[in-house]
């Protein structure tokens, strides 16, 4: 059993409260697990009100897969509106 994990680092620099940018990260949280289906949690920088790190996992049998499925995420965030993705790291366990 293979677990990747993702940790996305974003700025979200339309929020001018923290409900704005805990409703960005929602919204970030929800499409990623919809089309993905993985665990997305936001795990970090839960105060500040322009920065969040988003935290996504996935389990499975083969590494390269599960690489290559944290990596569309990564790609499909930098598209994504209600965030800029400031930095991303992938490890597993």
């Amino acid at each position: 059993m293979i677990i990747g994990i993702l940790r996305l680092e974003l700025g979200i620099y339309d929020a001018f409260s923290l409900k704005d940018k805990r409703r960005a990260i929602k919204s970030l949280k929800d499409k990623i697990a919809h089309r993905y289906n993985v665990s997305v949690a936001e795990v970090d920088s839960l105060e500040s009100m322009r920065h969040g790190t988003v935290g996504v996992a996935m389990v499975g049998n083969d590494h390269a897969y599960i690489e290559g499925a944290l990596s569309q995420i990564v790609d499909y965030v930098r598209e994504m509106r209600q965030a800029d993705l400031e930095e991303y790291e992938i490890e597993f366990v």
